[in-house]
């Protein structure tokens, strides 16, 4: 009896030991995806809080809030599908993307409406790309499928920001 109990101590040791590497873990590439995709949705959610008291245009505000709505709901679905591929999401805003936000802060009225929609133009088409290129590369089926669930909501917020770009000319 003591002999069993030894083996089996021993078989539930290495199957403790070995449960860290049968874990899936997020390849390299997917897990750039989504710290750049959690990254995009705070910083955007955090711009359109910002517009609420310091843009001038209820055509800018109403973008806003939809920013802060659909971005905030998208980062909480990343969290579910990361934690399904095995990547970390971040918390909080990192460096580069305070600095990106750093020059909103003494912006008020027309001036922040202007630099607001350049700047979601520009933050939108480049997450557009990005988001094309995982939902066919990336490693996680699950990633992918975020990635392309994704997509037409930033293309909206693309396309809705260059309309109101358009305005501003």
């Amino acid at each position: 009896m003591t002999r069993v109990r030894t083996i089996l101590t021993g078989l539930c040791c290495c199957a403790v030991c070995c449960i860290p590497v049968l874990a899936q873990n997020a390849s390299s590439n997917d897990q750039k995806f989504v710290d750049m995709a959690a990254q995009t949705d705070m910083m955007e959610a955090h711009l359109g809080q910002m517009a609420a008291d310091q843009a001038l245009s209820q055509s800018v505000k109403d973008f806003a809030q939809m920013l802060v709505t659909d971005h905030t709901s998208d980062y909480q679905q990343l969290e579910i599908v990361a934690a399904k591929a095995g990547a970390t999401v971040p918390k909080g805003l990192d460096a580069t993307h305070n600095k990106m936000i750093a020059p909103f802060d003494n912006l008020k009225g027309a001036a922040f409406d202007h630099r607001f929609s350049q700047a979601m133009v520009s933050g939108h088409e480049k997450a557009v790309t990005e988001y094309k290129k995982q939902a066919t590369e990336a490693s996680n089926a699950d990633i992918k499928a975020y990635a392309t669930q994704a997509l037409p909501v930033l293309q909206k917020h693309l396309d809705d920001a260059k309309n109101l770009e358009k305005k501003k000319e």
